[in-house]
């Protein structure tokens, strides 16, 4: 399936591994031109070298640190100034660190804020005025599945993410008349990088290995597994192409069936 994908560009935040990667992955199979970004330069020019040799298609590595304004501005700056605009954007973003009230410290919601939650309005403050003015754009943010059902030990995330839902709602209603769509995807468990550390966490607090601890995770996913990261950047490319010009405001689980509730 074509999905009217070349050409375009598109800056993915927080790209050099994870579900931020897979994404500029699955986004440069279609022929996107893709402005990717990490904290790490080494690393995130690394990535940039792997998806452009196993697509062909133009790749930006820059080096920033999303929870930052001046950083932000940085990026957008030089995909204008390289690339001439911003057709896609998709947000996201690593994720706060596990706790409960009583052990996170004032600093940790802090830096959460302007890492979870900050970094999406900033990032959309800079990229939307571009896509007000060529009348197209995809707007497209990595939230988790504590958007949708609160995680205990992710206070941080089950507290932001939720908030990330509203602004992508109120955004979706004030900027369809643009030919603009906002929608976020909320992950399950899914094989990544903050995975692992979740579980390494987590198992030992459980007194389990990291396998056991798996093996448990696993049975309350009625998919019976983890997810892969492809599996959410193809979903990103979807929702980013024009296949997918009348979905806007959805907040879309890509869990394999483990949230709960009917959303």
């Amino acid at each position: 399936m074509d999905l009217g994908l070349n050409g375009k560009v598109a800056l993915v935040t927080a790209s050099s591994h994870g579900l931020g990667k897979a994404t500029a992955l699955a986004l440069a199979k279609e022929g996107a031109t893709v402005v990717i970004c990490s904290r790490q330069k080494n690393e995130i020019e690394r990535t940039a070298k792997e998806i452009h040799k196993k697509t062909g298609s133009t790749v930006l590595a820059l080096a920033a640190d999303v929870s930052k304004l001046p950083d932000i501005r940085k990026i957008v700056a030089v995909a204008k100034r390289k690339f001439g605009t911003i057709h896609i954007l998709v947000n996201n973003a690593g994720g706060p660190p596990t706790g409960s009230i009583l052990s996170l410290p004032e600093d940790e919601w802090k830096k959460g804020i302007d890492l979870t939650l900050m970094s999406v309005v900033r990032l959309c403050r800079e990229v939307l005025p571009l896509m007000i003015g060529q009348h197209w754009g995809r707007v497209i943010t990595i939230t988790s599945i504590t958007a949708k059902q609160p995680i205990n030990d992710l206070l941080i995330s089950s507290t932001l993410r939720p908030g990330i839902l509203g602004l992508s709602k109120v955004l979706s209603n004030l900027y369809a008349q643009y030919n603009i769509t906002v929608n976020t995807i909320c992950p399950g468990n899914t094989l990544t990088k903050r995975q692992e550390e979740l579980m390494k966490s987590r198992s030992a607090q459980k007194k389990m290995t990291m396998k056991e601890y798996m093996t448990e995770t696993v049975k309350d996913i009625p998919a019976g597994r983890m997810g892969r990261p492809e599996e959410i950047g193809d979903v990103i490319a979807f929702l980013a192409s024009e296949k997918a010009s009348y979905i806007n405001g959805v907040n879309l689980l890509v869990d394999g069936g483990l949230a709960r509730g009917i959303h």
